[in-house]
């Protein structure tokens, strides 16, 4: 067992000292407005906690990919103000830059209790490079690093371990949250346990699933990742988006869940449109009568039905990636169907669920059922790491570094 360092081991030697915050701030925006803030209101607590600590508080943070060189739609100046909506009307400072000398000068006139945001790191190379010289650039900036982004904890990108290695180090509440909840419901899940693995390509997913089907009792396999197994299982899936070079690799692991006793639940209908458009003329059809010149969008009712049975009875879901097209209607009802399912069941008290990802997240925001699981992870690679018993470079480096002057962390992770 190691320890994760959290924040009671950081108290009282904050006051005063300013405190690099990573936090992941990469949230869905259109035209400077945010569509989603839970990220944002994620973070707070960990923020408000070093202010209650008197620390002068740096906030660093990425956003989309600019690939090392500055793009303006890619700033994180509009978030400033979500940022001191979200602190009860605290001003929050913004740095024209992450480094340079106007960013130590912006640091070194903050006071006690006030909150700094940094420029997007991606700006420059150095970042995802995790390059030594940005990183020594960075940690010149504080006394003491905080992590609060289990989401991008499974980068080894200069502002999750690089800093980490530089300064007296710890987790935030929200990455402490994150982790002690995956712990608690997946070190020794109760059984029968479901995982529902949706999205659009089992590449991303290959090593996932093939953990999952020694894991699990039911595997369901949704978006156009189930029409790769439907071609592997023989049906005739006209022009729907799937992997050909994986049809073999996908009759693989069906082969292997079959070994393991585990089910894996592709769908019985199908909807089915020849164009990909929101309100799109669709058709249900029976998953072995898809026209050639249709693609499949959705899962149909009956398999709506069918999975409602089998989940419930199960006692934990684990939920990454939705089961069709959920962004454009009408493709998103079997994704808000079971996710209402899935909900009732856990508010019952028959089911344990968990929920990570950002379409899953976005799709349960939309349903409005985010309270109504037993845990939403706000992690979607990481998420995904931790599934496959990845250790993750970000925490894996909170634990590792020579910390002796901090007391004993109250968390323990086990690698």
């Amino acid at each position: 067992m190691a320890k994760l360092k959290t924040l009671s081991d950081l108290k009282g030697k904050l006051t005063g000292k300013v405190v690099l915050c990573r936090v992941d701030l990469n949230v869905p925006m259109v035209s400077g407005r945010i569509e989603d803030a839970t990220r944002i209101r994620k973070i707070i607590p960990t923020i408000k906690e070093l202010i209650k600590q008197n620390a002068r508080v740096v906030v660093l943070s990425h956003f989309g990919r600019p690939d090392g060189k500055f793009e303006r739609e890619m700033s994180l100046a509009p978030l400033t103000n979500h940022l001191s909506e979200a602190l009860d009307g605290l001003e929050v400072k913004f740095a024209l830059d992450c480094i340079g000398d106007a960013t130590k000068e912006s640091v070194k006139n903050l006071k006690n209790g006030e909150v700094l945001l940094l420029e997007n790191l991606r700006f420059h190379a150095g970042e995802e490079a995790n390059n030594p010289k940005f990183v020594e650039e960075l940690a010149s900036l504080g006394d003491f690093y905080v992590n609060d982004t289990f989401s991008c904890s499974h980068r080894k990108h200069a502002s999750i371990v690089g800093i980490a290695k530089k300064l007296p180090s710890a987790a935030g509440l929200l990455m402490q949250d994150e982790i002690e909840n995956l712990e608690r419901i997946l070190s020794n899940p109760q059984k029968p346990m479901a995982a529902i693995v949706g999205g659009s390509k089992v590449s991303t997913k290959l090593k996932l699933l093939n953990t999952l089907v020694k894991k699990v009792d039911l595997l369901v396999i949704g978006g156009a990742m189930a029409n790769t197994f439907l071609k592997a299982a023989g049906y005739k899936i006209g022009k729907s988006l799937h992997e050909e070079d994986l049809v073999d690799t996908a009759a693989q692991i069906m082969e292997k869940a079959r070994k393991y006793n585990c089910e894996i639940f592709l769908p019985v209908d199908v909807v089915v449109a020849e164009k990909f458009q929101a309100m799109a003329e669709c058709r249900i059809l029976p998953a072995n009568k898809i026209p050639a010149a249709s693609m499949v969008l959705d899962i149909g009712p009956l398999s709506i039905a069918t999975l409602t049975e089998k989940l419930s009875k199960c006692k934990t879901v684990v939920w990454n990636g939705p089961l069709g097209a959920f962004e454009c209607r009408p493709f998103d009802v079997a994704t808000i169907s079971l996710a209402r399912t899935v909900a009732s069941l856990t508010t019952s008290g028959s089911l344990t669920s968990i929920a990570g990802g950002g379409d899953v997240v976005a799709a349960l925001n939309v349903a409005g059922l985010t309270e109504s699981f037993t845990y939403i992870s706000t992690a979607g690679g990481a998420f995904l790491d931790w599934l496959q018993g990845d250790g993750l470079p970000g925490i894996d480096v909170l634990k590792e570094i020579d910390q002796a002057e901090f007391s004993i962390g109250s968390l323990a992770v086990a690698k």
